[in-house]
C-alpha cells in the first residue's frame, strides 16, 4: 500500500497545497511516488537511472518554500544537467559521463522545490519520435505495452501517464514534447523559442529548434511550471518576449473569440490516418461549440526545403556534440558506441558546408516570416500531432535503418510538428481523442510567437470542457 494512498489522484499543484496545509508530508509523497516507480518501471521501462538517497535526503534537510515544493520530479536524460549525476543521452557513448555542473533549468526547478529523484528513457540524443534506445531499451506506451510511447521524451509521458510523477521534464527539437504526449494521452506544451534557458553549457538547442518543458496531466500544471522556470539567463544570446502575467492567471480565463485555422492533412498535402482525421474533426467541432470560429486553412511553406533544412542543422549539430564527446573520451571520432543513424546523420554535418548550414537557418526564418503574416490572420492552428495513431515498438530502428530511409519516415510521421520548431513558435498536444483500439491521438494546437498565454487559456477551457484526467491507462 502507498505511503499516500491518493498519491495518483492530484496533480502536482493539488500536492504542493496538500504538504504545505500539512495534510501529507513531503516525504509520505515522495515515498508514494518511488513506490509506485517500484511497481510499474520494470514493466514500461521509463526511468533509467535513479538517486532515492539523494532525493530522501533533500527532503530530510528541507525544502525551498517554492509553489510546488515537496512535489516528485524526473528530469529527462537529455537536455538538464544535474552535478554530480550521470546523464547518458541514451547513447553508450556517454557511459559514465558524470555532469559537472547544474544547468540553469535544473536550478529552477529545485528552486520551485520539486524534489528529482530520477532520470527517464529518451532515444540516443533524442532524434527519433520514438523511445527505443539500444543502451536502455524500449519504453513501452502503458496504454498499450507493445506500442510507442513517442520521443524523444517518451520516458517523461510514460512515467506521468503511468502515475510516478504528476509532471516530468521532457525536450522537443522537432515535436519531442507533443508527441509523447500525444502517444500517453497527456498535455504536452512547446514554449516559445527561449523562454526557458538553456544554459550555462549552451546558448540555445539544435541552433534554437529544440527547447525545454514539461509533460504534465493537468494544464494548470503545465502553466504552473513555466512560471518556475521562464526567463533569460546572465549571457543568453537572446530571449523570448516577456509575459505580461503569470502563466497560471491565464488557465481559467476566457480566451474570446478565437479564429481557428482546421487543416486535415499534413502540411505537405498528405492524407492523415482516418483515425487521425477523424480526431481533428472532432476536435473542431468542440472549439466550434466552444464559440470559435473554424475554417479550414494552413499556411503555404515550402515543406521539402524545410525538411531539407532541418535535415543539416540536426547533422551539424549532431556533429559538434558527438566529437565533443570523443575529444572528452580522448579518441577520434569512429562510430563507435553510437547507433546507426546517429553515426550517419553526424557525419552527413561533418560534410556539409557552411554555406548549406547558413542556408538552412535562412530557410527557416523564411517560414517564420510565412507564419507570422498567417497567424496575423488566425489565432490558432488546429490539426493532429501525429500522422497515425501510436505506432508498435519496433517501427523506426535508429540502429537498423538508412539514414535517408530514417529521415523519411520522421518527416512521414511527423507532418505538423517541425514547424513551430523551426519558427520558434509555441504549440501544444491535447489529449482529446483515442483510436479504435484505445491508444490516445493528440490534438495539435498552435499560436503565434510569445502565445503560450493564448494556449493555455485555449487549453483551460478545452479541458474544462472534455475534461481527461480521469481517463487513465490500467497498469
Amino acid at each position: 500500500m502507498a505511503a499516500f494512498a491518493e498519491y495518483m489522484t492530484h496533480d502536482a499543484l493539488a500536492l504542493a497545497e496538500l504538504i504545505r496545509d500539512g495534510e501529507v508530508s513531503a516525504g509520505d509523497v515522495l515515498d508514494s511516488a518511488l513506490e509506485r516507480a517500484d511497481a510499474v518501471n520494470p514493466t514500461i521501462n521509463a526511468i533509467v537511472s535513479r538517486n532515492d538517497g539523494a532525493a530522501r535526503g533533500r527532503v530530510a534537510a528541507g525544502l525551498p518554500q517554492g509553489p510546488l515544493a515537496g512535489v516528485p520530479f524526473l528530469l529527462k536524460d537529455l537536455g538538464a544537467m544535474q552535478a554530480g549525476v550521470s546523464m547518458g543521452n541514451g547513447s553508450r557513448l556517454w557511459k559514465d559521463f558524470i555532469g559537472p555542473i547544474d544547468f540553469t533549468y535544473t536550478e529552477r526547478v529545485e528552486e520551485a522545490g520539486l524534489v528529482i529523484f530520477g532520470r527517464t528513457n529518451t532515444p540516443e540524443l533524442g532524434i527519433s519520435w520514438t523511445t527505443e534506445p539500444v543502451v536502455n531499451g524500449p519504453t513501452r506506451n502503458p496504454w498499450n505495452l507493445d506500442h510507442s510511447a513517442g520521443g524523444s521524451s517518451g520516458g517523461a509521458a510514460a512515467a506521468v501517464a503511468a502515475g510516478i510523477v504528476p509532471v516530468a521534464h521532457a525536450t522537443d527539437g522537432g515535436g519531442s514534447i507533443r508527441i509523447p504526449a500525444a502517444n500517453c494521452g497527456l498535455f504536452g506544451l512547446k514554449p516559445t523559442r527561449a523562454r526557458n534557458p538553456a544554459g550555462p553549457v549552451l546558448g540555445e538547442g539544435w541552433s534554437g529548434l529544440s527547447t525545454g518543458h514539461v509533460v504534465s496531466r493537468s494544464v494548470r500544471d503545465s502553466a504552473a511550471l513555466l512560471d518556475a522556470t521562464q526567463g533569460p539567463a546572465p549571457g543568453d544570446p537572446y530571449a523570448a518576449p516577456v509575459p505580461d502575467g503569470p502563466y497560471l492567471a491565464e488557465v481559467g480565463r476566457d480566451p474570446g473569440r478565437l479564429r481557428v485555422a482546421l487543416h486535415l492533412t499534413g502540411l505537405d498535402g498528405t492524407p492523415l490516418n482516418p483515425e487521425n482525421k477523424a480526431a481533428a474533426e472532432a476536435a473542431a467541432k468542440l472549439f466550434a461549440d466552444l464559440g470559435h470560429e473554424v475554417e479550414e486553412a494552413m499556411p503555404q511553406v515550402d515543406t521539402d526545403a524545410l525538411r531539407d533544412a532541418l535535415t543539416v542543422i540536426i547533422a551539424g549539430n549532431l556533429w559538434v556534440g558527438i566529437s565533443a564527446r570523443y575529444q572528452q573520451l580522448d579518441r577520434k571520432p569512429d562510430g563507435e558506441g553510437l547507433e546507426k543513424v546517429t553515426w550517419t546523420w553526424a557525419k552527413h554535418g561533418r560534410e556539409r558546408a557552411a554555406a548549406d548550414y547558413a542556408a538552412a537557418v535562412a530557410t527557416i526564418h523564411k517560414a517564420g516570416r510565412q507564419l507570422a503574416a498567417f497567424y496575423a490572420q488566425y489565432d490558432v492552428m488546429l490539426s493532429t500531432v501525429l500522422r497515425n495513431p501510436p505506432r508498435p515498438l519496433g517501427f523506426l530502428g535508429q540502429d537498423e535503418r538508412e539514414l535517408d530511409d530514417f529521415i523519411a519516415a520522421l518527416g512521414d510521421e511527423m507532418p505538423v510538428t517541425p514547424l513551430a520548431n523551426m519558427t520558434g513558435t509555441p504549440a501544444m498536444s491535447l489529449p482529446l481523442a483515442w483510436s479504435n483500439d484505445g491508444l490516445p491521438i493528440g490534438i495539435h494546437v498552435g499560436a503565434a510567437f510569445g502565445r503560450e498565454d493564448l494556449l493555455l487559456r485555449l487549453a483551460g477551457q478545452v479541458e474544462q470542457a472534455q475534461p481527461w484526467a480521469d481517463r487513465r491507462p490500467e497498469i
